[in-house]
C-alpha cells in the first residue's frame, strides 16, 4: 500500500559564504509531488519530525559531506522536545550533531515559549546548531529571539528594502554571537545589498536554485568588495569559514583515505572527540603521501588515523584574520598550508579557515588601502573614512566626525612657499596620527583638509594636542580650525548626511578668530564654541 512518504522528494539549496564564495552548507527542502503534506506537518508535530528525519536520510543517499540545514516548525520543536526521530536519522547517516543546523521556522503564535526554549537547550546540548528562520517575514517575538540565542539568523530578502531593520538585526546578531544570513536572493542588486548589510551567508536562486542533487558550484557576482581591515582589529574569522571534514577520533587511516579520495575539494580532515572537540588534524597531502608509499597502505590502513595526524591548530570563533595568521606563523614551517579549526565557546569545531583565503583577502585590502593613501602624508583618503562612517552607522554606534584645516593656507603657500606648506601639512598629519588612539581614524582628503572619526570621549585630548600646539610655516604663525558633528544612533542614515551636518559647522569654525573648535549634534539646531573667539568688530580685518 502506498505510503505518504512515496510522494515526498527532497531538493537541496546551497547556503553560500559571501566571502569565500564556497558552499557553507545545504538546506534540505521537502517537495511533495502530490497533496499538501507541509500544511499537515504544520499541524502535526510527529509528521513534521518525520520529515526532518527523512531529509537527513535524503542527504545521506546523495553522499554529501557538507553541513546540513533541516527545517522544523517552532510548534514541532516545542511539542517533541529533542526530536528523537531526527537524532536517530543523524546517527544512522553517520553524521555528527554539530554538522546539522535545525532551522526553526514560524509560525510562533500559540507556541509555548518556555517549552520551545527548553527544546532548543536540549538540541544545543547534544551539539546541534540552531537557526532562527523566517526573521522579518514571520511572527517570531524579539524577546524570544534574544532568549533563543541562535547560532544563525535567516532574514527574508524583502527586509533588504528596510535598511534600519537589517542594521538592527545585524547588531543583535553581533551581541548574540550569531551569523547573519539572507535567503531569497534573486538579483545582483539584492546580493550587493546583502553584502552592505554585513551578512556573512546567503542563499537564493541567484547563487543556485534548489535541485535534486546537491550543487557543487554556485554563482557569486565578482564585484564583491574587499574585506575591510584595520591594523588593530581586522576582519572576523567568521567571514572565511568553510565546512570542516570531520571524522571521529577513532577513525582508521582507511576511512580517512576513503573520504579524501572521494572528495578532492577537501584539504584536510579533523578528528574530533565525542563532544566535537578537535583532537588531531590530518593534512591531505602529507597523509596521502604516507599512504602511497610501497608499504603505506598495508602498514596504516587499519590503524588509527590519529597516528598520521598532527595537533590541531585552533582559534576561537571571535578571532580576527590577523590572529589566525599569528597562529600559523608561530607553528612549524611545514604546516603553513594546514587548515585552522575554528571552535566555539565549548571548544567544538564550527568550521575551518584556509590560509590562502585570508592572505588573498588581506592582501587585496592592503593594496586598495595603499592606493588610497595621500602621497604627502601617507594617510588614507576620504573613501576609507566615509566607508568606516557607514559601518558605524550600520552598527548603531555613537561617533564623532571632525573636519580640520589650516587657516589662510593659500597665504601660507604664497608667503612661505609650497615646500614650507607641504612640511606644515605633514606635521599636522603626524600630530593627528600621534593623538589618535583606540578606534580613532584619521584621513587626509587633500590640500590642508583632514577628516577625523573618533568616539566622542576621545575628542578633548585630540583637539588639545593639535589646537593648543604652536604652529608656524616659514616663520609665519599659523592657526587651525576644527569642526565636529556628534552622530547618535539613528540621527544620520549614511556618510553623506553626516557630511551635510558637518558643513555648516565648518563655516562656523572658520568665522571665529584664532585656533577654533565648533561642535554640533546631528539633527539638533545650534552649536557649541569650544575654542576661538567671536569675529572682530566691523572695520577690523577678519574672516578666514
Amino acid at each position: 500500500m502506498p505510503s505518504w512518504t512515496d510522494s515526498i522528494r527532497f531538493a537541496f539549496q546551497p547556503v553560500v559564504n559571501l566571502t569565500t564564495g564556497g558552499v557553507a552548507a545545504l538546506e534540505i527542502l521537502a517537495r511533495p509531488e502530490t497533496g499538501d503534506v507541509l500544511a499537515q506537518a504544520r499541524r502535526d508535530p510527529e509528521l513534521d519530525g518525520s520529515l526532518a528525519a527523512l531529509a537527513v536520510g535524503a542527504a545521506a543517499r546523495n553522499e554529501t559531506l557538507l553541513p546540513l540545514h533541516v527545517n522544523v516548525f517552532a510548534a514541532t520543536l516545542a511539542d517533541l522536545g529533542g526530536l528523537t526521530a531526527l537524532r536517530q536519522a543523524v546517527r544512522q547517516a553517520g553524521r555528527l550533531p554539530w554538522e546539522v543546523t535545525v532551522d526553526v521556522g514560524p509560525p510562533y503564535t500559540h507556541v509555548p515559549h518556555q517549552s520551545l526554549l527548553d527544546a532548543v537547550g536540549v538540541l544545543r546540548g547534544e551539539g546541534f546548531r540552531i537557526c532562527a528562520d523566517g526573521v522579518g517575514d514571520g511572527d517570531v517575538p524579539l524577546r524570544l529571539l534574544a532568549d533563543m540565542a541562535p547560532d544563525l539568523m535567516k532574514l527574508d530578502a524583502s527586509l533588504l528594502t528596510r535598511p534600519a531593520a537589517v542594521r538592527a538585526m545585524r547588531t543583535l546578531c553581533e551581541q548574540l554571537g550569531a551569523l547573519l544570513s539572507v535567503e531569497g536572493v534573486e538579483t545582483e542588486t539584492q546580493c550587493a545589498a546583502v553584502r552592505a548589510a554585513g551578512a556573512q551567508l546567503a542563499q537564493g536562486d541567484l547563487f543556485a536554485p534548489p535541485s535534486r542533487r546537491p550543487a557543487v558550484d554556485v554563482y557569486l557576482p565578482v564585484t564583491a568588495p574587499s574585506v575591510p581591515a584595520t591594523p588593530r582589529t581586522g576582519p572576523s574569522v567568521r567571514q572565511f569559514l568553510r565546512p570542516a571534514a570531520l571524522l571521529p577520533a577513532t577513525a582508521s587511516a582507511g576511512q580517512v583515505r576513503a573520504l579524501l579520495t572521494g572528495s578532492p575539494e577537501v584539504s584536510g580532515v579533523l578528528l574530533v572527540d565525542r563532544a566535537g572537540v578537535p583532537v588531531r588534524s590530518v593534512h591531505r597531502s602529507r597523509f596521502l603521501l604516507s599512504m602511497s608509499g610501497r608499504y603505506g597502505h598495508a602498514l596504516y590502513a587499519d590503524r588509527p588515523a590519529a597516528k598520521l595526524g598532527d595537533p590541531p591548530r585552533t582559534v576561537g570563533v571571535g578571532a580576527t584574520a590577523w590572529e589566525v595568521l599569528d597562529v600559523v606563523a608561530d607553528g612549524e614551517r611545514d604546516r603553513t598550508s594546514d587548515d585552522v579549526a575554528v571552535v566555539d565557546r565549548q571548544g567544538r569545531c564550527v568550521g575551518v579557515v584556509r590560509l590562502a583565503d585570508l592572505v588573498r583577502a588581506l592582501a587585496e585590502s592592503r593594496v586598495e588601502e595603499a592606493a588610497g593613501l595621500n602621497p604627502l602624508t601617507r594617510l588614507p583618503g576620504s573613501d576609507a573614512i566615509t566607508g568606516e562612517v557607514d559601518r558605524r552607522i550600520a552598527d548603531g554606534r555613537l561617533f564623532a566626525l571632525s573636519w580640520l584645516d589650516v587657516d589662510h593656507f593659500k597665504q601660507v603657500n604664497d608667503g612661505a612657499g609650497f615646500a614650507a606648506g607641504d612640511e606644515l601639512i605633514r606635521a599636522v598629519g603626524r600630530a593627528l596620527q600621534g593623538a589618535a588612539s583606540g578606534s580613532t581614524r584619521v584621513g587626509h582628503i587633500g590640500g590642508d583638509d583632514f577628516l577625523v572619526l573618533a568616539d566622542p570621549e576621545r575628542l578633548d585630548p585630540l583637539a588639545a594636542s593639535v589646537l593648543d600646539s604652536p604652529w608656524s610655516a616659514g616663520g609665519r604663525t599659523v592657526t587651525l580650525s576644527l569642526a565636529t558633528v556628534v552622530c547618535a544612533p539613528g540621527s544620520v542614515t549614511d556618510h553623506r548626511q553626516a557630511a551635510a551636518c558637518l558643513a555648516p559647522l565648518k563655516q562656523a569654525a572658520k568665522a571665529l578668530s584664532g585656533a577654533s573648535w565648533v561642535l554640533g549634534r546631528a539633527g539638533l539646531p545650534g552649536h557649541e564654541i569650544r575654542r576661538g573667539s567671536l569675529p572682530a568688530p566691523a572695520g577690523v580685518p577678519g574672516g578666514r
